[in-house]
């Protein structure tokens, strides 16, 4: 089959079978700013975070070799699950002697009383994303998409049970998704028939150690990833100031903002399942170079019409994503989505190239990279958020994505040499930044310019996706 068009198919699997339950999960975000104060939503981004920082450590990030050594036809995949699960489940056994410290560290009091619960949330998440890589590894991508959908809708009834029937807050946040992910992991487990999968004579020590040279490297890359997203609302919740607004109640109003930012890394999040295992397929082929041009080509422009397009409606859209009929503090997030937004463009684009770094198995290069930019991003948090408050942390957020990005096309192109188009970017970068200055301040008939410069970017980035659909087609050259 054309490489184009198997990109392109799993691509509308995966946004079939995921697209409503992500937007469901953006919906959520309207039922927690109406059911949970905002002091009270920076604790659950908090838990939320330490899940996600936390999962990779316990588990070696382990399901990132699944992924790619299940693809890999080179490997067994029994031997690959079978071990991947073990080294899972051994990784996990320390947690009970870690996590209930936590709440003894700084910045983290307001998680205390919920370590027990973090600690199982970890577990089924774990648990169910072996499971679901697993699916992914094995081309099941229709499988995958629909428990994406099943859990996702399953996250819904538990959160209308939990939060807003019986008023748990942030307690029913964790119930409702320990529950979701443990039904997830039965589904898959019985529907693939995993247990087909599973021996425990089947451990490899010889595979556990590719595995663990793969993975481990990605662990604190993926670690430092979170903290570098999540770093802003820790500093946001815990430094003072009276000049600004921050506190926790300022970090809880930013966690509502950067939901919105969320519409950009959904439409990301679906392709990059599909591309993952187009990049992993592809790493051999002779025409690779040109195939990544293009993909990325018709990626970049995606997003910057994308965000140009959610910029234009951020009132409305904030409207439907965040309700402040409870709690009105949350009325001004929409003032710190813009930078979000424009720092999500190259989050999606950084994460595009880190596919590079695992598809070529240099992941000490992510590492390296990630290692600059969270430096980078809380030497500007300690800068900015003092003096500009919330806006200061998006100012922040945006410029250390932008400097990682800048960092990973000029290193990863090493490995994969595919063009790029520098000055086409730079101009896209700064007609965006200009949407965003008008919306956060607001001049009169500040929409008319917005309108305008959003026509540009799409004139600008036409032609890459008239290209793709003509590889698709099947008429473009080179496209099979």
């Amino acid at each position: 089959m054309n490489k184009y068009k198997f990109l392109a198919m799993n691509t509308i699997v995966f946004t079939i079978g995921s697209f409503g339950s992500k937007i469901i999960s953006l919906l959520l975000n309207n039922l927690y700013t109406k059911n949970i104060s905002p002091p009270e939503l920076f604790t659950k981004s908090m838990l939320e975070t330490l899940s996600l920082f936390l999962v990779p450590v316990f588990t070696f990030s382990i399901t990132e070799s699944i992924i790619r050594f299940g693809l890999d036809k080179n490997y067994d995949k029994k031997t690959v699950f079978s071990t991947g699960a073990v080294l899972n489940f051994l990784g996990l056994l320390p947690m009970v002697l870690i996590v209930p410290f936590i709440p003894a560290l700084p910045f983290f009091k307001s998680v205390r009383g919920y370590m027990l619960l973090l600690m199982i949330y970890i577990t089924t998440s774990s648990i169910r994303a072996l499971c679901s890589q697993f699916v992914r590894a094995r081309e099941m991508v229709k499988l995958f998409a629909f428990d994406g959908m099943l859990t996702t809708f399953m996250l819904l009834l538990f959160n209308l049970l939990f939060i807003s029937h019986f008023g748990m807050g942030v307690r029913g946040f964790m119930l409702s998704t320990i529950l979701s992910d443990l039904f997830s992991a039965c589904f898959l487990f019985i529907s693939a028939r995993l247990k087909d999968f599973f021996s425990l004579k089947c451990f490899s020590k010889e595979i556990a150690v590719y595995m663990l040279r793969f993975s481990i490297p990605l662990v604190p890359t993926i670690v430092m990833w979170t903290f570098t997203g999540f770093s802003d609302q820790i500093f946001i919740g815990n430094m003072h100031s009276k000049k600004v607004f921050i506190g926790e109640d300022a970090a809880g109003i930013y966690s509502a903002a950067s939901k919105i930012p969320n519409l950009i890394s959904m439409l990301s999040t679906i392709f990059m399942q599909a591309w993952n295992m187009s990049a992993i397929s592809e790493n051999e082929a002779g025409d690779r170079n040109v195939f990544y041009e293009k993909v990325y080509s018709a990626y970049e422009s995606v997003l910057f019409i994308g965000a140009a397009g959610l910029l234009l409606l951020i009132k409305p859209v904030t409207a439907i994503l965040i309700n402040y009929s409870v709690y009105p503090e949350y009325s001004t997030a929409y003032r710190y989505t813009p930078l979000l937004i424009a720092a999500a463009v190259y989050t999606c684009l950084d994460l595009f190239l880190a596919s590079i770094y695992t598809a070529t198995k240099h992941t000490k290069n992510a590492f390296l990279t990630i290692v600059f930019v969270s430096v980078l991003n809380i030497f500007l948090n300690l800068l900015f958020i003092p003096v500009w408050g919330m806006q200061g942390a998006a100012i922040a957020t945006f410029s250390s994505y932008l400097l990682c990005f800048w960092v990973r096309i000029v290193d990863a192109r090493h490995f994969v040499p595919f063009k790029f188009n520098a000055f086409k970017n730079i101009i896209n970068t700064a007609l965006l930044l200009l949407i965003c200055a008008f919306t956060i301040f607001e001049p009169r008939l500040y929409i008319l310019p917005c309108l305008l410069i959003t026509a540009v970017i799409s004139l600008i980035n036409f032609k890459p996706l008239l290209v793709m659909v003509m590889r698709l087609l099947g008429k473009g050259k080179g496209s099979e």
